[in-house]
């Protein structure tokens, strides 16, 4: 067929070829999710998840048997593929919901799957406590798939991406200013991040199951957490579960969450000191800290919980906050004013790059920093040749204008998030600032305030939500830049 015949432009089969592979492997995470219903005896929403991956699998293997003779993936390819694949998974992601018992109308289940994948974690469910088991775990497993990215994933498993097209998503999929390969070949790069991400997942659900929750809402936070989503099987987050081992053990994965994957690598390979040396790190840690330390002392002074408290929910806040998590340990309505626009400024920047949180990304707050401090001494001094370095790697003016193009594309969103919210008088002022920070602005960043159920929505304003969410997703709107460097 002509269309499916590679043009100079676009390799269209090779695209279709692989998003048929991709149904096939989130068929097999669907997989779960019926085991568990079934053991619960959920009996319909086991069969929901059945005719799900029926579905998915069909859909899937039409894909994958169709005859490609070029298998040859370029830039254009990597692009449209990484892209597709959010949308094609939300697609098929939402089937589940819908066949439920407690089904939702397709646009609420479209929102779902793609605020799981994405990683945002704001929902359309009135109750997550009334939903079944199957369902909860559903959710969860949409962050795993996210948090790491399933393009990563599929590099990993398919041999026949381990060449220049396997390159070529993989600029695509991964986060930063520089994609570091930290194996030779690209599918060992893709494994490796993998496992890391898996074994810090196990080591969580063991410390979480340890404490006060059961194995199921162990499994469901760990893979939340990790992936630096937010999507509790609690309505009140976890303050619900009124434990500060839980909060203590969570602060910990969290922060560790928002550090790069590659340097996490390292650190696990015994170089401590590339951590340590790390430009982006030592901003990371000490930009949480200080935050910490400021939140934690305007609280002090301005409320009337205990100090033994405040040093335990305000850390657990901040992390969250800072990584995109958005998981509520207190009730952060209460905060003095001066504390919420902290949490503002620390959504806005992010963790690291490389990592699975969302907001710009302290790499870039380093390289803007210091190119302003280079421009103010280039006033005093016109003939001074001064570059830009991070991380001891000397970045061109070219990175630099890439960077400042970023975010001026970044801030395009707050101006569609006003807009919606002129219109929609149907939600309360927290969940318009919600809005504005978590589904609009910065992906993911839903630690704001309670997290609020966008029931309320309209489906025109949730459509448009949604498309701010895919915009924000780093094919999209952040690697777009990136490429190649």
């Amino acid at each position: 067929m002509m269309i499916f015949a590679k043009n100079n432009n676009l390799n269209f089969a090779v695209v279709v070829k692989l998003l048929g592979m991709l149904l096939l492997i989130e068929a097999a995470f669907m997989l779960p999710s019926a085991i568990v219903s079934f053991a619960y005896h959920e009996t319909a929403a086991m069969w929901s998840f059945i005719y799900s991956i029926a579905i998915t699998v069909g859909a899937g293997a039409l894909g994958f048997l169709l005859p490609v003779r070029n298998h040859d993936m370029g830039r254009r390819e990597g692009f449209l593929l990484t892209s597709l694949t959010w949308v094609v998974f939300s697609f098929f992601g939402m089937l589940p919901f819908i066949f439920d018992p407690c089904g939702l109308p397709v646009p609420d289940a479209f929102f779902e799957t793609m605020s799981g994948l994405t990683t945002t974690g704001a929902s359309t469910m009135e109750s997550v406590e009334n939903q079944s088991h199957g369902i909860l775990l559903w959710r969860s497993v949409t962050h795993f798939i996210g948090g790491m990215g399933i393009i990563l994933f599929t590099l990993a498993v398919i041999p026949m991406l381990n060449k220049q097209s396997g390159l070529q998503l993989f600029n695509a999929e991964v986060t930063g200013l520089t994609h570091e390969k930290i194996r030779p070949r690209i599918s060992n790069t893709a494994k490796t991040l993998w496992t890391i991400y898996i074994a810090l997942n196990i080591i969580l659900i063991i410390l979480l199951w340890a404490g006060p929750m059961n194995l199921f809402e162990a499994i469901c936070h760990g893979m939340s957490t990790i992936a630096t989503g937010g999507f509790s099987t609690r309505d009140s987050s976890i303050a619900d579960f009124n434990s500060n081992y839980i909060k203590i053990v969570m602060t910990i994965f969290m922060f560790i969450a928002g550090i790069s994957f590659s340097l996490i690598y390292r650190v696990s390979k015994g170089d401590f000191k590339s951590l340590i040396k790390n430009d982006v790190a030592r901003w990371y840690f000490f930009i949480a800290i200080g935050a910490a330390a400021a939140i934690t002392a305007i609280e002090y002074v301005q409320s009337d919980e205990p100090l033994s408290q405040l040093v335990v929910d305000i850390p657990f806040q901040t992390i969250s906050d800072i990584t995109s998590s958005g998981f509520n340990a207190t009730d952060i309505n209460l905060w003095h004013h001066g504390s919420i626009m902290i949490v503002i400024a620390l959504m806005m920047i992010g963790a690291c790059a490389g990592s699975t949180t969302g907001g710009i990304k302290i790499d870039r707050l380093v390289l803007i920093v210091k190119n302003l401090k280079n421009e103010m001494y280039r006033i005093l001094f016109p003939n001074a040749i001064n570059p830009v370095r991070v991380n001891g790697k000397v970045l061109s003016n070219d990175m630099t204008a890439k960077v400042c193009a970023f975010l001026l594309l970044f801030g395009r969103p707050a101006r569609d998030s006003g807009l919606l919210e002129e219109r929609n008088n149907t939600i309360t002022a927290k969940q318009r600032l919600y809005l504005y920070n978590s589904s609009k602005l910065w992906r993911d960043l839903g630690a704001m305030v309670a997290r609020p159920s966008f029931k309320g929505l309209s489906h025109k304003d949730q459509i448009e939500d949604l498309y701010m969410r895919f915009l924000s997703r780093p094919p999209v709107k952040d690697e777009l830049f990136y490429l190649d460097q």
